[in-house]
């Protein structure tokens, strides 16, 4: 624990809790509405905003955050004004902008290690400014959460009977598109474009996994990002990895276990062999 001493490693602490805190609980959403792929696609779409904030000299953040909401929001109108698929849309967005970003990094010169710590993450190279960011940005989207809580979970399960009782569920559904995009941001410089959507799909499924209520869902799967994304943290520093990948690395473990020993399947075998005709 000698290693919190410094200041650099203060910050990259408490962004993976900030982090691991806000994927997961945007995560639990994502899972239960089936939104993983438009999550990988809006991950990816931010390339292309990161590498033109290269080009102008932008702010980073500020630039991927406007790819981000334009290719989320961009899915949900396209799949319902265009009457096509979601994953089409996130298809052609996610091929569109992710063929803009590599167009722009080919009029960069020479090796750049910003893009590459957006790629891939770097924890480990948070300074203060970005540390405030990532806490105003997280605290805005845990309150928005807290104060939609209810109207959030009516259109995850049943979106037409959420618009029958007089839910705005379109601007509700846009609204959590948008809440996923800002989760992203959030969260690329920590763990990369490339990792970012397995750190918000993959606690969320861990502990639907082990749960079949969603409040207790929620706290499971804030209790697995911030301890996969902590104890990742500790263990990059300590073998000298990358600390995004050891993070998802180590969330992946943590989900593999809990699908061994899922209540779920020993459910299911239950009945199995319950079910069985006598001989």
């Amino acid at each position: 624990m000698d290693i919190l001493q410094y200041a650099f490693m203060q910050r990259a602490l408490i962004s993976a809790v900030v982090v691991g805190t806000v994927c997961s609980v945007i995560g639990v959403y994502v899972i239960l509405k089936g939104l993983s792929f438009i999550g990988a696609g809006i991950a990816h779409a931010s390339f292309g905003g990161v590498a033109l904030g290269f080009i102008l000299g932008w702010n980073l953040v500020g630039t991927a955050l406007i790819f981000c909401l334009a290719t989320a929001w961009g899915v949900g109108l396209v799949s319902r004004k265009g009457r096509i698929r979601e994953d089409v849309a996130i298809g052609i967005l996610f091929s569109a902008t992710m063929a803009l970003g590599i167009l722009l990094v080919s009029l960069l010169k020479g090796y750049n290690v910003d893009l590459i710590g957006f790629l891939f993450g770097s924890v480990l190279a948070v300074t203060p400014e970005d540390l405030w960011l990532t806490v105003v940005l997280a605290l805005a989207i845990l309150l928005v959460v807290g104060l939609l809580y209810k109207e959030l979970l009516f259109i995850t399960f049943d979106t037409e009977m959420a618009q029958v009782v007089g839910l705005p569920a379109t601007a509700l559904y846009f609204l959590l598109l948008g809440l996923m995009a800002v989760t992203i941001v959030v969260s690329i410089k920590v763990v990369g474009i490339i990792l970012v959507e397995a750190l918000i799909v993959t606690p969320a499924a861990t502990a639907y996994q082990l749960t079949t209520d969603f409040r207790r869902m929620m706290v499971l799967s804030v209790a697995i990002g911030v301890g996969a994304a902590v104890a990742g943290l500790f263990f990059s520093y300590w073998l000298n990895t990358p600390s995004g990948g050891t993070m998802v690395l180590t969330a992946t473990i943590v989900f593999f276990l809990a699908a061994l020993l899922s209540p779920k399947k020993r459910l299911l075998r239950l009945t199995r062999v319950i079910g069985k005709p006598s001989t």
